[in-house]
């Protein structure tokens, strides 16, 4: 039950344009008091650029804002500041050489003098606490030293903190896309609390499930218009991917493949607890990585990697790394969208001892259709496009090389569902041919890709399940249960 009231912001007609680019093509937008909107889209659809206009991080070329009944012009990020907007983007913007106590001071200039650190520690503390129960994040900690998946709880509380201004509405760009299965349950319950309160908040997700289950009203977008709208109600998953320009295929359990564990090895590593599973992957499989999030999963794939070209406790073969922490782990930000798929593939792009510019253009003009990458000029740089195509860049850098091991750090971050299709059918299909891939995902229904999934908790793999065995439910309560 949302709480009556008129709306806190109201967008129309706006556009925006990048170069030749249009972005966004008069577009209106809005948000009531207490209510929870789903705005989704493809990748490159215009969500984020709406966003960004709305929290004043982005000027529009034409329309008007409207917050509270009143028209703002010069409209900024201070104005949308003082007026009670606040934006975790999909892209997070914690100082990483700051604790986090440090990094909810800056965010709010009111905490300052002797004891603004204490009071900063105090509101993050219980606003982490009332959102991500028994989250383990302690203030001092340095930003640095946090998992993607805390971090991105600490920008989510720290968007609901209150000092001097008011809190009206919470753009949740992707808010999800690194928390485990409990954390994002949390997040949601949260969502409504809030909305129960009169908060008003946006919420956009290529989870459609989280979409249809967690909002009162959907906006789709698509190539920068709004393509439909409605109360959720009028949707279901299907209409939703048809308006967002696409079909989906159906999605069935992969039956596990008994004549695969016959075929060479292609990484394995004793146990590092006694009493704890072995890990083991094949020529040819897809071995999923479950549990909750920090609980070795990314660590063994680091492992993996280094093993990969160095050795040690692991034995595999030359592997290439798919991040899902893009901004950390994945792109080179200096460089074109080009260079970033082409890096690690320079060695078949010789010729004569140099790289062949033809072939390196050939090579990312490829998989630019193959990814379906929205940009005008692969010279671009790989800053210039959404987050989503960012991360098809960063799987076009991995599928486009030789390596035998494909690594997958929870790599769906900000991906639109059409891609993931595509993706999913990409991984079946080089599958086939032989590769090997690791898969450490947070959701669910993308473990019933894998032919066999691991199960991990506190460091250790506790289970290993197949086929019908594979459930969500089966996965959590397995990542409560301590080794044997």
């Amino acid at each position: 039950m949302t709480v009556a009231g008129g709306d806190i912001v109201g967008l129309s007609g706006i556009e925006k344009r990048f170069g030749v680019a249009r972005a966004l093509d008069d577009v209106d937008f809005t948000v009531g008091r207490g209510e929870r909107v789903g705005l989704i889209g493809h990748n490159g659809a215009g969500k984020s650029t709406l966003m960004q206009i709305l929290a004043g991080a982005v000027t529009a070329d034409a329309g008007r804002i409207r917050v509270a009944d009143e028209e703002l012009r010069d409209y900024s990020s201070r104005q949308a500041r003082h007026h009670g907007i606040r934006c975790v983007f999909q892209e997070l913007s914690l100082c990483p050489n700051l604790t986090v106590a440090e990094n909810v001071r800056i965010f709010h200039p009111a905490l300052r003098g002797f004891g603004g650190q204490k009071k900063a520690a105090r509101l993050i503390g219980e606003m982490l606490d009332r959102i991500f129960p028994g989250h383990g994040i302690s203030a001092d900690d340095p930003v640095r030293d946090l998992a993607i998946g805390k971090r991105q709880m600490v920008e989510v509380a720290r968007a609901f903190t209150t000092v001097a201004e008011p809190l009206r509405l919470v753009i949740l760009d992707e808010p999800t896309s690194s928390l485990d299965a409990q954390a994002s349950a949390q997040l949601l319950a949260h969502m409504r609390r809030a909305a129960d309160e009169g908060v008003g908040l946006i919420l956009i997700s290529h989870v459609l499930a989280e979409v249809l289950g967690h909002v009162d009203r959907i906006v789709v977008m698509r190539d920068g218009k709004v393509a439909a709208l409605g109360p959720v109600q009028d949707f279901d998953r299907r209409k939703l991917v048809q308006a967002m320009g696409g079909e989906e295929s159906a999605q069935k359990a992969r039956p596990s493949r008994q004549d695969l564990r016959e075929g060479p090895v292609y990484v394995k590593a004793a146990p590092g607890k006694s009493g704890a599973k072995e890990f083991m992957a094949h020529q040819g499989e897809i071995v999923g990585l479950a549990g909750l999030a920090g609980h070795g999963q990314t660590a063994l794939l680091r492992q993996v990697f280094e093993a990969s070209s160095r050795g040690g406790t692991f034995r595999s073969k030359p592997a290439a790394f798919v991040a899902g922490d893009r901004q950390n782990d994945g792109v080179f930000p200096c460089w074109s969208i080009a260079q970033n798929i082409t890096i690690r593939s320079l060695k078949t792009l010789r010729r004569g001892g140099l790289v062949s510019p033809a072939q390196e253009k050939a090579l990312a003009e490829s998989w630019k259709n193959r990814m379906r990458i929205r940009t005008t000029d692969m010279e671009n740089g790989i800053l210039s496009l959404s987050g989503g195509n960012q991360q098809k860049a960063l799987f076009a850098r991995a599928l486009a090389s030789e390596a035998p091991i494909i690594l997958m750090d929870d790599p769906m971050r900000g991906v639109d569902i059409a891609t993931r299709q595509d993706v999913y059918s990409l991984i079946r299909s080089q599958a086939a041919e032989g590769r090997c891939f690791l898969w450490y995902t947070t959701e669910t229904d993308e473990l019933l890709h894998c032919d066999h999934v691991y199960v991990f908790r506190a460091g250790a793999i506790v289970a290993e399940l197949a086929g019908a065995d594979v459930s969500e439910e089966k996965i959590i309560q397995l990542s409560f249960q301590e080794p044997a």
